[in-house]
């Protein structure tokens, strides 16, 4: 009797000592372009659980969320590394490719494919102040709200399609484009705080950007007019700039982006369909 009342005690020791497989939520779709929001467990998280994600250890929420960005040529294989008491668990995700848009325009004046020297340096002083506006890692939550469109019209441009100027592959469309007339009010998407309002980049025109949280950002561009200045807390639905044809536009519309850091993603996966 002795004998088994050790036993068990010991075994039950041992699974003490062994950690569990960690329990994780996973909310959006694994495929090129879409924003992933995770979750441990509360206890977990409490026991000094890390996410890693493409060798980058990733901000957790009190709650146990956490934020990943799959960019718009992502590869089919995604690896979340979670450390669990010393352990590290690993979990794989396939991520599903999207076919995007390709056109070909030839017969576009040279001048128009290429910037002059003086336009590209313009542009590369304002790309990184862009660049410093989405590095942050704020504490926010706003990444977890359900998303709403900054204001509704028709869509002309979307997400990962290309176009070959004279045969010059030229950079991916990473947004998505609504048409409609100069000063149409533009609403935050979801809350959060503003990184950068620059009323005319060269390319890009009136540039904003909000940051939701963890990484997650928005920019809207060709802005006629920013109606919030950089440090502003933001609430969703908020009136935030008003639509131009600023920057490199031919038409006036607002141009909305999405960012996880540096990684280019879908704003329309967040939001779905455009209403009617």
């Amino acid at each position: 009797m002795r004998n088994i009342v050790v036993f068990w005690v010991s075994f039950y020791l041992l699974c003490l000592s062994v950690p569990a497989s960690i329990a994780l939520e996973i909310n959006g779709k694994w495929q090129q372009g879409a924003v992933i929001v995770g979750r441990l467990s509360i206890a977990e998280q409490a026991a000094g659980e890390q996410v890693e994600f493409q060798g980058k250890k990733l901000h957790i929420a009190p709650n146990g969320q956490f934020v990943i960005g799959l960019g718009r040529d992502a590869t089919a294989a995604a690896v979340l590394v979670i450390t669990n008491k010393g352990k590290r668990e690993q979990r794989s995700f396939v991520v599903k490719a999207r076919e995007y848009s390709v056109q070909r325009v030839d017969g576009v004046p040279q001048e128009t494919v290429e910037p002059s020297p003086e336009q590209v340096e313009r542009s590369k002083r304002e790309a990184e102040l862009v660049g410093e506006a989405r590095i942050g890692d704020l504490p926010l939550m706003f990444f977890a709200q359900k998303f709403q469109w900054p204001l509704l019209g028709p869509i002309s441009g979307v997400y990962g399609s290309q176009r070959i100027y004279n045969g010059v592959p030229k950079t991916p469309h990473y947004g998505v484009d609504i048409a409609k007339p100069s000063g149409t009010l533009v609403h935050a998407p979801a809350g959060g705080v503003v990184t950068l309002a620059y009323p005319d980049m060269f390319f890009s025109g009136g540039t904003l950007i909000i940051d939701h949280g963890h990484g997650l950002s928005s920019t809207f561009i060709h802005l006629s007019k920013i109606l919030v200045k950089k440090g502003d807390a933001i609430m969703q639905g908020q009136e935030i700039a008003l639509v131009g044809q600023t920057g490199r536009a031919s038409g006036p519309h607002l141009h909305w982006a999405m960012n996880w850091f540096q990684t280019r993603v879908d704003p329309q996966l967040l939001v779905g369909p455009m209403p009617e």
